[in-house]
């Protein structure tokens, strides 16, 4: 499908500013990648990350965050950020794949996104049953309401491919033991990773040079909403349905509004309006290059991507002034 464009309600100057942002948040990660503190590493990209959103000319809300207010000091669900301006929605994932990071394994970034008021998803604190799929395919060609092997086959045969040349990206953990022995009968090819959906869901958007033509299994539900996002702006289709499998839980899905807790929600359900996403690699990975330390330049890899007008945008910058990162408060 091609992205359906909406008004540019967003000043287009603020992509810059994310881009920004998830640099500095990065570096500050990347600075302590390979140390095998998963927890540092995570507070530092924090840090970051809330010191440049409350400096930015917005008034945020956090939407999707790195945790309830009492679970984290900063980036909570409902903290406000920002010096003023237009009140817009924040998705925060400082550092997604903590444990990537943490082991200097691939594929470890920091991501944002930044939607008009009142246009990203609220989702409780569970997990997301996810299927995603990239651009140029017929409207509802897949679905979570249907099996993985339907699906398979569905997308081999709009692809114009036998099933065993597509491959699905699938989160390596033990709950997926029947997801992937599904998607192994269609004799379809299976790549698992260990952390970082929100980067796989975008793999599906460029399979010629990942490799990877659709994403299924269960995540963070917040992970899919900013995954969602992305897809927003390069086009693609998202499906997600909550796992409420406690009460807890589903006391706070109707909390946050949602009644119907086996509602499979589309792409534009989960991300409406215009919206900027912006990541940048901290490990070196398919979709972006690690953080570059030398001895007078840090160099970065980011993306920038916006829905009104599915920009997508590569920025490699050479940061020659250390003093803005804050690396003596990490190390």
């Amino acid at each position: 499908m091609s992205v359906a464009r909406m008004p540019q309600v967003l000043d287009r100057r603020l992509a810059l500013e994310l881009a920004q942002i998830t640099e500095r948040a990065a570096v500050s990660a990347a600075s302590l990648r390979g140390r095998g503190d998963e927890q540092a590493a995570d507070l530092a990209a924090m840090a970051a990350t809330y010191r440049e959103l409350s400096e930015m000319a917005i008034l945020g809300e956090v939407v999707i965050g790195e945790g309830e207010e009492g679970e984290t000091e900063h980036l909570f669900v409902g903290e406000a950020l920002g010096a003023g301006g237009d009140a817009v929605d924040l998705a925060v994932d400082a550092l997604e794949g903590s444990t990537l990071c943490a082991k200097n394994m691939e594929g470890s970034i920091s991501v944002l996104a930044l939607a008009e008021r009142g246009s990203l998803l609220k989702v409780p604190d569970a997990y997301m049953e996810k299927l995603a799929i990239g651009p140029g395919y017929p409207e509802g060609i897949v679905s979570l309401s249907r099996s993985p092997q339907e699906n398979i086959e569905a997308l081999a045969e709009a692809k114009g491919v036998p099933a065993t040349d597509i491959c699905a990206l699938i989160l390596d953990r033990p709950r997926h033991g029947p997801l992937i022995e599904a998607v192994r009968k269609t004799g379809a090819a299976i790549k698992l990773i260990t952390d970082g959906d929100v980067a796989g869901v975008i793999h599906t958007t460029n399979p010629d040079d990942s490799g990877i033509d659709i994403y299924l299994g269960l995540g963070g539900a917040a992970e899919g909403v900013l995954a969602a996002a992305a897809l927003r702006c390069i086009g693609g289709q998202m499906e997600g349905r909550l796992v409420l499998d406690t009460e807890k839980k589903r006391a706070q899905a109707k909390a946050l509004g949602i009644r119907d807790g086996a509602k499979i929600y589309k792409l534009e359900e989960m991300v409406r309006g215009d919206c900027l996403v912006a990541a940048t690699g901290v490990t070196d990975g398919a979709l972006l290059k690690g953080v570059r330390f030398g001895r007078t330049v840090i160099e970065t890899d980011t993306i920038v991507m916006r829905a009104a007008t599915g920009t997508v945008r590569r920025i490699t910058t050479e940061h020659r002034d250390f003093r803005k990162f804050h690396l003596d408060e990490v190390l």
